[in-house]
């Protein structure tokens, strides 16, 4: 049966929208840096020790919002409404719950979590960095409830609605910011509580839409609702390997934060300000990663196995066109760009030079490796690229850090070497494995 959901308009009207809406959801981080910037490097080296653990996660609530939208996409392709919006029930309710214990734990525990992982850094930055873990926490369900919500419009091709309420939270948040930050001279707690206040109204505006019953998914309703045993098992078996690649891989980045944390202060900022600008220099890869989603799903779905591989590397090489257009030209900005945080001539120095070689393997490999994979896990092969992600992460990108930056001397610029190194593998396993085909026969929904 031939797949005939995605004419070329199609693609267009979901992946223009999905870029915005990436860019918008990257410039929260980006504004509580740079206005943070404003306080000093101690404040943003504590913002950016407390990211890592936001971005961790941020990724485990992604990844179970990505295993139940692949589920409804499946369902979708097959034009199995009911069972489409069954799985949405059952997505948003069993998030938010994971969500709203992980938020306990941190809130009984941050202190130590904070010291565990960051023992290393100056007193200064851990005192910033237990305010805004604190204040980040309460946020836990709200991002939960709107990274479902997010993936049940895009996974039913209206990536409209997700990239509006994007742009809801970025003016909350930057109004808020300044509001806090500047007048209310809150630093560190202004900036976390701007991005909560952000993502309480960008998550009631997604709600809020999500209940019109004309849309393929909605959630009019819980009332009555019951734990369904096996589509919760159908979501579970895609969202528990997304989760753990996810969790793994960012435990991995966390490891490597605290590794930077021994080489000081210049080295934390340095990367806490590169890390806010090139979050922007992979915007169009991941949306074209959470086009995968939707597309390879319902591709899938409709057991249509050669067009799916035919838009998995179609969408691929719009990737790399798109990332290596971007790349180049941040490249030529990044001296303004970086200019604008208000570091010192040493931090700068350290921060441009992981931006160009990142901008470079961003350009080479980063497409390969990351949104070519969303396709093979659209098509049910989740435990294949969450072994390969971990392994990788752990032998590439955490071994070679500590090769590179600690035992070679390199410092800041040898960990993020080793975070190419570790690209390059992935894609060379994940080109692979797509070009095999083994993916076609692995039981979906």
């Amino acid at each position: 049966m031939e797949c005939v959901l995605f004419t070329r308009k199609d693609l267009v009207r979901l992946i223009v929208p999905l870029i915005i809406e990436q860019v918008l959801a990257a410039t929260i981080g980006i504004a509580d840096t740079l206005m943070v910037a404003s306080v000093g490097e101690v404040a943003v080296s504590g913002v950016s020790l407390v990211d890592s653990i936001n971005i961790l996660l941020l990724q485990v609530f992604a990844a179970l919002s990505t295993g139940g939208a692949i589920v409804a996409a499946q369902y979708l392709g097959r034009e199995d409404a009911e069972n489409a919006n069954r799985a949405a029930r059952q997505l948003m309710v069993v998030t938010t719950l994971v969500a709203a214990g992980l938020g306990a734990v941190c809130l009984a525990v941050g202190p130590a979590i904070l010291h565990l992982l960051f023992g290393s850094a100056e007193q200064a930055v851990m005192q910033s960095a237990q305010t805004y873990f604190w204040l980040s926490a309460l946020g836990y369900p709200l991002i939960a409830i709107y990274n479902v919500s997010a993936a049940l419009f895009r996974v039913q091709g209206n990536s409209r609605i997700s990239m509006f309420a994007a742009l809801v939270m970025n003016v909350t948040n930057i109004g808020f910011n300044a509001l806090l930050i500047f007048v209310f001279r809150m630093g560190v707690a202004g900036a976390a509580l701007g991005s909560l206040i952000a993502r309480m109204c960008g998550t009631a505006l997604l709600l809020f839409f999500l209940r019109n019953p004309h849309n393929r998914l909605h959630l009019d309703t819980l009332r009555g609702f019951r734990f369904d045993r096996e589509m919760i098992r159908n979501i579970l078996r895609l969202g528990i390997p997304n989760g753990l690649e996810n969790g793994i891989f960012h435990i991995g980045k966390i490891i490597v934060a605290g590794l930077i944390a021994s080489f000081g202060t210049v080295a934390i900022a340095a990367n806490a300000v590169s890390n806010s600008i090139l979050t922007m220099s992979q915007m169009p890869g991941s949306a074209l990663g959470l086009a995968m989603v939707t597309v390879i799903g319902q591709c899938v779905g409709a057991r249509d196995y050669p067009l799916a591989k035919k838009y998995m590397f179609g969408l691929t090489g719009v990737s790399y066109a798109l990332m290596a257009a971007l790349n180049l030209l941040m490249i030529f900005f990044l001296p303004p760009v970086i200019g604008c945080f208000g570091l010192s001539e040493e931090t700068a120095r350290a921060a441009w030079e992981v931006c160009v070689v990142c901008c470079i393997g961003n350009a080479l490999v980063w497409p390969a490796s990351f949104t070519l994979p969303n396709g093979l896990r659209a098509a049910n092969d989740v435990k294949v690229t969450m072994i390969v992600s971990v392994l990788s992460m752990w032998i590439f990108r955490v071994g070679f850090s500590y090769i590179l930056g600690a035992w070679l001397g390199m410092g800041l610029l040898g960990t993020w070497l080793a975070m190419i190194i570790d690209w390059v593998a992935r894609a060379v396993v994940f080109t692979v494995r797509t070009m095999g085909g083994k993916w076609q026969y692995i039981k979906g929904v």
